[in-house]
């Protein structure tokens, strides 16, 4: 047998064999890269999709960029989860949000789990005083279809509004996380929290310090240890304090003890999961892959 005979005969095994095991099956079976993992010492690092607002926000589009990043979990905003679904065009959105089928929403979960990523909290446009009960619902529904333990939404200047999300969330057992800008207080979520145990805070840790006042560093750490249980996600971006500027900088520039909180959540063992989320102008030349990898790299630096 002639080398060219006998290298021949070698592909033609090693194809079969790739063939065989579904190495080469195409993209229904292997349709992503390497699984990402940013659980850090037992501390899951994620980010919302914001983060990638100045570029496409695909399903596909996330994925690449959870992989390029190194993210194994997300906060999915509506803007990924509902064109996917096929939502109509805003005027016809209330109707559809009322009466759709949450079979896309499975097949999205599936879709993002097959790539080693999990949905741990959603947030659609559709849970607003103005939304109707049902699209508050099917936000719920839609969640759980995602395979989120959580919604987030603004904090509601109404309580009322509060306990209207907190009785519909309780029966799809859905928490509900209330996220604040520079309103944040100790005592901001207070109210809703006593309405219901499904009410949960999505606390914005740079939004907190760039609040200034009796916000500070040794306060946001007490913060988070007395409401620890009442935690559903943090918001982590490193912004400078009120009377600093309050800018929204490169992490490690500004004031938000991002360090110290990572090691609070490791050394406690804490569950909830924190979510990048990057608001400080992108450099020229970069783009919000490349930032949010950066803020991987920090967060894992401060854990490992």
């Amino acid at each position: 047998m002639t080398l060219s005979q006998t290298t021949g005969r070698r592909d033609f095994l090693r194809q079969s064999l790739i063939i065989g095991t579904g190495l080469l099956a195409g993209p229904s079976v292997f349709a992503f890269g390497p699984r990402p993992n940013s659980r850090f010492n037992g501390v899951q690092i994620g980010a919302i999709t914001y983060s990638f607002r100045s570029m496409p926000v695909t399903p596909d589009d996330i994925i690449r960029y959870c992989q390029q990043c190194g993210l194994s979990a997300l906060e999915l905003k509506g803007d990924t989860a509902e064109p996917y679904a096929g939502s109509p065009s805003f005027a016809k959105i209330r109707e559809w949000r009322e009466t759709v089928g949450m079979e896309k929403f499975v097949e999205l979960r599936k879709k993002f789990r097959k790539a080693g990523i999990t949905i741990y909290a959603y947030k659609p446009n559709a849970l607003g005083e103005k939304n109707s009960d049902g699209e508050i619902e099917h936000a719920m529904k839609a969640a759980k279809a995602l395979g989120a333990s959580s919604v987030t939404v603004e904090l509601p200047k109404d309580p009322a509004h509060s306990k209207r999300l907190a009785d519909i969330a309780a029966k799809y057992k859905m928490y509900v996380g209330y996220h604040a800008h520079t309103q944040a207080t100790d005592t901001a979520w207070d109210e809703a929290l006593t309405q219901s145990p499904w009410n949960t805070l999505n606390l914005d840790c740079g939004h907190y310090i760039a609040a200034g006042g009796n916000n500070t560093p040794a306060s946001l750490l007490a913060l988070i240890e007395a409401k620890q249980d009442r935690i559903s996600s943090l918001h982590l971006k490193d912004r400078r304090t009120k009377e600093n500027g309050a800018a929204n900088v490169e992490w490690g520039k500004g004031d938000t003890p991002i360090r110290e909180i990572l090691k609070l959540l490791k050394d406690k063992g804490y569950k909830f999961p924190v979510s990048i989320e990057l608001e400080y102008p992108i450099p020229t030349g970069s783009d919000a892959v490349k930032e949010v990898t950066k803020c991987v790299a920090y967060a894992k630096a401060a854990l490992v």
